[in-house]
């Protein structure tokens, strides 16, 4: 009797065993219930590579013609020359640009950034594959212009405060931006927890991180490259100018010398290149600048000037732009020089030594995926987020570097402080409409800083919100 008691423990035990196997392998076979397609199940190795044959590749918009004219080349000068090419309609492009004002680059940099976030937004759609769910594209886009609103707004304020509060219903506007932006972002954090479908949770939570990272690279590089073209075009275009010379130089330097590697993630890339673009680059900016802080047009920071009803570019020039004589450290000798140029040997040693970085992190993003470029736009280069990789580094650097060593103090935007507090001051003495009749609060203020501040001792004109003193240069 205790052998068959024996006996039945045992055969219980097993069952149990079995129904443990049983209820493990449901859990597991659960689980994969979760997945969202077959492709799931593959190592990720095998995964990236499957994902890279989805994602743009390079160069295979090249024109038919240009290919077919270089069939016999090497591939080696077939890149170079293709290069080249699009490299020379680029910066006559470039060029085009900056003839048109800064309206004209503005209205670029704005279109660059959506193009940028378009490249970087797509892989993430690839890597995460969100396809199907409602209005989960829309979502990234709607934060893409709720970021645009605020930034963009910011600058509009700190620029065109003065014009903008004197028209009423824009006032609105000015005085409530950030609680408008926030109430916006807001709607989009609500909408985003509303999309949310059961068995998609880390995808969703992975690519709404995926987005704001990419609104952090692009949207609020874009804000500083625009607050840097306020300042005077030459901030602008010097730096840009700077990171096109250092690609340029050490693709040169690094296709005819190159012999040492420079870095993994990018096995092209050589200390020859590296070495010679930086010199380049140096030799370059202090030219370059040489030449643009000889024109007002360049060097004027871009103010609104109401008289003429459009964005104006003539100034005395601040002393950062004329000439000022410097003593030689231990010698009695002295220089005369544009500090202007002691700025530019800054940058472009920025650009030449940590610019590159840009587009080094640029390549250990692209070689995690196995992809060649963000996008094919270009031939021979890529996407434009290849291009522009270098370019929102040396922007934030610009735009710190200016607040933290040149302080320039911009009267436009004392102008809209003065005003604003000019406002307050009448609303409390009774004055509940300051703007009623139309701008008779304005020419109030106005009158009274044209007898607090002498025109005579501080050189200014305060007839238009176009301020030029020369306390400020």
């Amino acid at each position: 009797m205790a052998d068959m008691a024996d006996i039945r423990r045992r055969k219980g035990e097993v069952g149990e065993n079995l129904h443990e196997k049983r209820e493990h392998h449901d859990c597991f076979a659960d689980s994969s219930d979760h997945l969202d397609s077959e492709e799931e199940r593959l190592p990720d190795e095998k995964y990236v590579e499957n994902l890279a044959k989805t994602l743009p590749q390079g160069t295979d918009k090249t024109p038919e013609v240009l290919t077919d004219a270089l069939k016999g080349l090497p591939d080696k000068w077939k890149n170079y020359i293709i290069r080249g090419i699009f490299t020379f309609i680029m910066i006559s492009g470039f060029c085009l640009i900056i003839y048109g004002g800064p309206l004209a680059l503005m209205i670029t940099t704005l279109l660059v950034q959506v193009k940028c976030f378009e490249e970087i937004i797509s892989i993430g759609y690839q890597v995460y594959r969100i396809h199907g769910l409602p209005w989960f594209r829309s979502l990234s886009w709607y934060f893409l212009v709720t970021s645009n609103y605020f930034f963009y707004g910011e600058n509009l304020v700190d620029y065109f405060g003065v014009v903008i509060n004197r028209v009423e219903y824009l006032r609105f506007l000015v005085t409530y931006h950030r609680f408008l932006s926030f109430t916006l972002y807001c709607i989009g954090f609500v909408w985003f927890v509303l999309s949310l479908v059961k068995k998609y949770y880390m995808k969703q939570f992975s690519l709404f991180a995926w987005t704001h990272v990419a609104l952090l690279i692009v949207v609020t590089q874009s804000y500083l490259i625009i607050q840097n073209i306020f300042e005077g075009l030459i901030w602008f275009i010097v730096p840009v100018s700077m990171i096109v010379c250092n690609d340029v130089m050490a693709y040169m330097f690094g296709f005819f010398f190159g012999r040492t590697p420079l870095i993994k993630l990018s096995p092209k890339k050589t200390w020859e290149g590296f070495i010679g673009g930086g010199f380049a680059t140096v030799a370059f900016g202090v030219i370059f600048s040489y030449f643009l802080v000889q024109y007002q047009f360049f060097v004027c920071p871009i103010e609104y000037n109401e008289a003429a009803g459009k964005m104006a570019m003539e100034c005395e020039p601040s002393y950062l732009f004329r000439p000022q004589e410097y003593t030689i450290l231990y010698l009695e000798k002295t220089v005369t020089i544009y500090p202007f140029l002691l700025h530019s040997l800054s940058m472009s040693i920025f650009s030449s030594v940590i610019g590159p970085f840009g587009g080094f992190f640029a390549s250990g993003f692209k070689r995690a995926f196995k992809i060649k470029d963000f996008g094919d736009m270009i031939p021979g280069h890529g996407g434009i987020m290849d291009r522009f990789d270098c370019q929102f580094l040396m922007a934030t650097f610009v735009n710190v570097y200016i607040s933290s060593f040149i302080r320039m103090a911009s009267p436009a935007k004392l102008l809209t402080q003065l005003e604003g507090k000019f406002y307050d001051q009448m609303e409390d003495i009774g004055m509940s409409n300051p703007l009623a009749p139309p701008f008779l609060a304005s020419d109030i203020f106005l009158g009274y800083m044209e007898k607090k501040i002498s025109k005579e001792e501080f050189g200014c004109d305060l007839s238009t919100t176009s301020l030029r003193c020369s306390i400020f240069q």
